[in-house]
């Protein structure tokens, strides 16, 4: 029977660390002027901000390459706490017209990240296999 624990950290691995890092390379492209407007609407300093550079670049291409992607991903779970601190707290009880539940990405991000910290790396990484 083949083992495929290995190549299924890999997938989701590469797929939630590639899809976060697009949202990072925006930020790279435009800018994060808003996420600053947000982040000191809420009473926080604005460098705080400045921190969407390691949980959307810096994590996400750890946790593709497999080096350090435990605390990576840990990383990009936080950064997910502080998008729906943020941006998505108004939206916990909304729904979609297609019934989907309007967080629903950020929250996909962020049990992807879980499950990507509770279950390491795998053998298909730069890294230590299984402790990394």
């Amino acid at each position: 029977m083949l083992k495929s624990d290995d190549l299924a950290k890999l997938l989701l691995r590469l797929g939630v660390g590639f899809l976060i890092l697009f949202h990072g390379l925006t930020k790279i492209t435009n800018g994060i002027d808003p996420l600053i407007g947000m982040v000191t609407a809420k009473g926080l300093p604005a460098f705080i901000a400045y921190g969407v550079y390691a949980g959307e670049v810096i994590a996400p291409i750890m946790v593709i390459i497999g080096l350090y992607t435990r605390p990576a991903a840990l990383v990009i779970a936080v950064n997910m706490l502080f998008a729906f601190f943020l941006v998505h707290m108004g939206q916990l009880s909304s729904f979609s017209r297609s019934g989907g539940w309007v967080p629903e990405l950020p929250a996909l991000f962020l049990v992807g990240a879980l499950a990507i910290f509770l279950g390491g790396a795998g053998k298909y990484c730069l890294g230590t296999p299984y402790n990394n």
